[in-house]
């Protein structure tokens, strides 16, 4: 997650992770006055960090509502991105796709031997999904987690290997594979949300394999 320097990275850490916001709501998020929320965003959109289009709503007013641009996204960094991609297209290009997806499977199993050391001695699954979400965090994943009726919802606001993703589907199958071996048999996990597919996050569904056989009685 990138460092915190100003206040106005405030308004971008929020726009990444809750996506598009009135400046109403991100004065209320961030303790401010409307006033001051209106003003810091112009000062972003000088700098070409966010834009605002007017929307809708019923036959109230028309409102404002505020995004990151792709130089504000930028902001949350694709680690390594350009060089990512020259190593996975020589790869390629050199060795074959075979050898790609064997890198890909090593890099896996490191995630796991990783993973699941650091979320050794959880008491449940609550307690995993924490653990994870700080240890994706960590990695640049500005994860979070809740729990939501009989399952859990994880969010992935920002991929720092998104570059990479896109221009090879099995970090995307490789990440998920990953999420749930160290999760384990106990839930069942999917993904409803992808950056990769345009979403502005990744967002997954984790049910608890006991309360999905009690749904089928």
């Amino acid at each position: 997650m990138p460092k915190i320097k100003a206040a106005a990275d405030r308004f971008l850490v929020l726009l990444k992770t809750r996506g598009p916001q009135t400046a109403a709501s991100l004065a209320a998020e961030l303790g401010m006055t409307g006033e001051g929320a209106r003003l810091q965003l112009l000062k972003l959109a000088e700098e070409g960090l966010v834009a605002a289009t007017t929307s809708a709503k019923g036959v109230g007013r028309p409102v404002q509502v505020w995004n990151l641009t792709a130089q504000g996204n930028a902001h949350f960094p694709d680690t390594h991105a350009a060089l990512t991609l020259q190593l996975m297209q020589t790869i390629r290009h050199e060795l074959g796709q075979e050898a790609l997806d064997q890198i890909i499977s090593a890099r896996e199993n490191q995630q796991l031997e990783k993973y699941r050391a650091a979320l050794e001695g959880a008491a449940d699954v609550g307690d995993k999904i924490a653990r994870f979400a700080a240890l994706r965090t960590a990695e640049g994943f500005l994860a979070e987690w809740r729990k939501d009726g009989d399952g859990f919802t994880f969010v992935e606001n920002h991929c720092p290997i998104c570059s990479a993703a896109a221009q090879c589907v099995n970090i995307c199958q490789s990440e998920l594979r990953t999420f749930r071996t160290i999760l384990g048999d106990e839930v069942k996990i999917h993904r409803t949300d992808h950056i990769v597919s345009g979403d502005h996050r990744c967002v997954y569904r984790i049910d608890l394999i006991e309360n999905l056989a009690l749904k089928e009685d």
